[in-house]
């Protein structure tokens, strides 16, 4: 499902198509927002996005061999509720 799928969805179930991508677009930006601010958002009974950091550390470049230094840096998670991890 892409996000023109969901506001469809979203529509269909209460109100307007507008009102609906309005709805959609305002969540996504509320968890944005938290996300930047290194908050964790936990949506009851879906789950938590946090931010994590990652350690600086040596890779390998697979095409020619060589070391190289590949930097820290911050990526965000997902972790499924057990109600949602129940469904699948």
């Amino acid at each position: 499902m892409n996000k023109a799928e969901l506001v469809e969805v979203v529509a269909k179930n209460t109100c307007t198509k507008k009102e609906a991508q309005t709805a959609v677009e305002a969540v996504l930006d509320a968890i944005r927002g938290s996300l930047k601010k290194q908050e964790p958002v936990a949506i009851s009974g879906f789950g938590t996005f946090k931010v994590k950091q990652t350690k600086a550390r040596q890779g390998r470049n697979p095409k020619t061999g060589e070391t190289i230094q590949i930097p820290a840096k911050k990526k965000i998670a997902f972790r499924a509720s057990k109600e949602l991890k129940a469904i699948l």
